[in-house]
């Protein structure tokens, strides 16, 4: 895949997942296929709404649809995520990195007291 096609998939991915309900549709299908009406119960927008969104996310390349007979069921296809991963990954060290210091930053907190937060003591006690 080319540096631009690459580039052109992750767009097309990232404005795809960008809404909450396309976002909740890919979590359902990860589950298994579904038909578009299944898709659309846990929501309260009309079916050619949740029709568009599942059009979003097809012409992404994150589901597909087939057909059988009067049966549409719609499939997950997780390709382009897997492409979101790679893309995410070379920005591992950075975060990794955070969470070193934050880990040092709280051990530091919780082992090292603060001589001002213990109580004075009297002299001659």
């Amino acid at each position: 895949m080319t540096a631009a096609t690459l580039d052109e998939q992750l767009n097309d991915t990232f404005a795809a997942i960008a809404h909450p309900t396309r976002r909740a549709i890919l979590s359902r299908l990860a589950r298994g296929e579904a038909s578009v009406s299944e898709l659309a119960e846990p929501f309260e927008m009309t079916l050619p709404a949740v029709s568009r969104h599942i059009r979003v996310l097809e012409n992404a390349g994150l589901i597909k649809q087939g057909r059988r007979a009067q049966y549409r069921p719609c499939t997950l296809d997780p390709r382009p995520l897997e492409a979101v991963a790679g893309w995410t990954e070379q920005y591992r060290h950075v975060w990794e990195a955070r969470f070193d210091r934050s880990d040092d930053y709280v051990h530091e907190l919780t082992t090292d007291p603060d001589p001002q937060d213990q109580p004075d003591q009297e002299e001659g006690t």
